[in-house]
């Protein structure tokens, strides 16, 4: 699907007479993740470069690594880790459609992911669950239980 969608791409730009890394260059790495819609903003971006969830070509990126086309660029979103390849680069943020077409997601990633997510499920599902909510009595005779129990250990 993603190589379909670059050679269309590619065609696209060539009969436009311009090529893709003239029309956006010099764009980092922290503007790049958030023009494709995976941080809501460039701050949360940039922390979460800073913070070490972001790397770029295997490395641990920096949020002013400029970005090319081809790179491979591997994140982690809350509890999923997705490794993309960048397709174009672009600076402005457009629609969801337009983002996704800036990067292609690995088979290995969207199959790591999935499993990941099965994995979670099941999880919860082997957890227990009260059937409700305790009413106010039961509230106080947890906290009894819990602060009794937190004296006792002292």
């Amino acid at each position: 699907m993603c190589l379909h969608y670059r050679l269309h791409k590619e065609v696209e730009v060539k009969e436009k007479g311009m090529s893709q890394s003239s029309q956006e260059s010099g764009v980092r790495l922290d503007k790049w993740l958030w023009a494709a819609r995976f941080y809501k903003t460039r701050a949360i971006a940039r922390t979460m470069i800073e913070g070490g969830k972001v790397h770029y070509n295997g490395v641990r990126g920096k949020p002013s690594k400029i970005v090319e086309e081809g790179a491979e660029v591997r994140l982690r979103q809350g509890n999923d880790e997705r490794t993309v390849t960048i397709l174009m680069v672009s600076a402005q943020r457009q629609g969801a459609t337009q983002a996704q077409a800036l990067y292609c997601e690995t088979p290995e990633s969207i199959t790591k992911r999935e499993k990941m997510a099965l994995a979670r499920k099941m999880n919860a599902l082997t957890m227990p669950h009260p059937e409700r909510r305790p009413d106010k009595k039961e509230r106080r005779t947890l906290l009894r239980f819990k602060q009794t129990n937190l004296q006792e250990s002292d």
